[in-house]
């Protein structure tokens, strides 16, 4: 097989593609199923926006807080009981640790120790009795603006919307011009 013979059925394929586009194209068109498109009658213009209100809502949320009682401290603030009763136990332990002159001074420091410990302990219960916290959720309100209330006038007519936000003096707005087939049916 030659060249020619083998690029001529492309040459024939690359030839005919016009022709069976615009086939189908007619085709497709002359279908019941097809609607051409119609343009929309749209344009944009400006109107002048006569107030803008806003649109206020109240938003409730409830938020966890710490709150503490009123709890005074005791006014004696003496943690006098437990450093003695600390004192005695730890004199009383102390004692069973050595002999002689060791007993004596183990005996000594155990009493020191334990006494430091029962005031640690004393003053320590005194301040969480007083402290008294705990958390609770608490309701908020809140003033939020969720939008306008606008009022513009065009072409000496007035509107009203709703808007997202505040447009300022000026609106674009969309104008689309349609008949009313409502009015061709009534004659």
């Amino acid at each position: 097989m030659t060249a020619v013979h083998r690029i001529l059925p492309l040459l024939l394929l690359a030839a005919a593609t016009p022709a069976l586009a615009q086939y189908e194209q007619d085709s497709i068109e002359q279908s019941p199923y097809y609607e051409t498109a119609i343009p929309e009658n749209v344009s944009y213009g400006y109107a002048q926006v006569l107030r803008a209100d806003e649109v206020v809502e109240t938003i409730r949320t409830r938020v966890p807080e710490e709150r503490c009682d009123e709890v005074e401290y005791r006014q004696s603030g003496k943690t006098t009981g437990s450093t003695v009763i600390g004192a005695i136990v730890g004199a009383a332990l102390g004692n069973q640790v050595g002999s002689g002159s060791g007993r004596k001074a183990a005996t000594v420091a155990g009493a020191v120790a334990g006494g430091a410990v029962g005031h640690n302990i004393a003053k320590n219960k005194q301040e969480a009795e007083a402290r008294g916290c705990q958390v609770v959720e608490v309701e908020r309100e809140e003033r939020q603006v969720v939008g306008y209330d606008v009022e513009y006038m065009y072409k000496g007519e007035k509107y009203m919307s709703r808007l997202p936000y505040d447009p300022g003096n000026r609106l674009r707005i969309r104008v689309s011009v349609m008949p009313d087939d409502g009015a061709t049916a009534a004659r």
